[in-house]
């Protein structure tokens, strides 16, 4: 029977997705991500190269993913609120990818290093200024507003919730639930771009 190369590919991914994820770069281990995946690990090497290179594909693949999911489109920039109200629930239902991001973020030290696909996701990031830039002329955001930090403002706010949730417990108290973090995003989000008189609807992917 022919070895299908394409499901091999995908189920590694998937477990070095998880695995990269739960353990960072450091405590991440091949032969784990073999074993996840039910394949031995030296098909990791022959398809993806080393565990940097892997890490690299790992990040590439996730960002595909949450692109794809939760573009920022002109008409998303309208209302910026359930634009985060829906990276929230890509979060929620897709946790790896936060995690991904804070593990590559602690291992940072702040030298002119470049990250991993560092141009290739810079230019993604570009994009979605653009995309507010556009907006903020059109006259659907406060033309005050800095389009790059407004996203990033909007991304760290969407993040606190899954990166620090023993504060947000601490702070809202543990009756909490997702809805109601889901709102508070929303209603932030929205007087912070200045188009809370306008949105003052509920996000339809509650």
């Amino acid at each position: 029977m022919a070895w299908d190369t394409a499901r091999t590919r995908a189920a590694l991914l998937e477990a070095a997705v998880d695995e990269f994820a739960e353990y960072g770069f450091d405590g991440a281990r091949v032969d784990r991500i073999g074993s996840r995946a039910g394949v031995n690990k030296e098909r990791i090497y022959q398809y993806f190269g080393n565990k940097r290179q892997l890490f690299a594909h790992v990040l590439e693949h996730e960002l595909e993913r949450i692109t794809t999911a939760v573009p920022l489109t002109e008409e998303l920039a309208a209302d910026l609120g359930a634009y985060a109200g829906r990276l929230y629930d890509f979060h929620r239902t897709h946790p790896q990818f936060i995690r991904l991001l804070y593990w590559e973020g602690l291992r940072d030290t702040g030298t002119a290093e470049p990250a991993l696909n560092e141009p290739e996701r810079s230019a993604l990031y570009a994009s979605r200024v653009r995309v507010l830039d556009r907006a903020r002329e059109s006259g659907l955001l406060d033309p005050e507003l800095d389009p790059k930090a407004l996203l990033s403002g909007v991304l760290a706010l969407v993040a606190w919730w899954f990166t620090v949730p023993q504060a947000a417990r601490m702070i809202h108290g543990a009756g909490r639930t997702p809805h109601d973090e889901r709102e508070t995003l929303i209603a932030l989000v929205r007087r912070l771009t200045g188009q809370a008189a306008s949105s003052g609807r509920s996000d339809p992917g509650a």
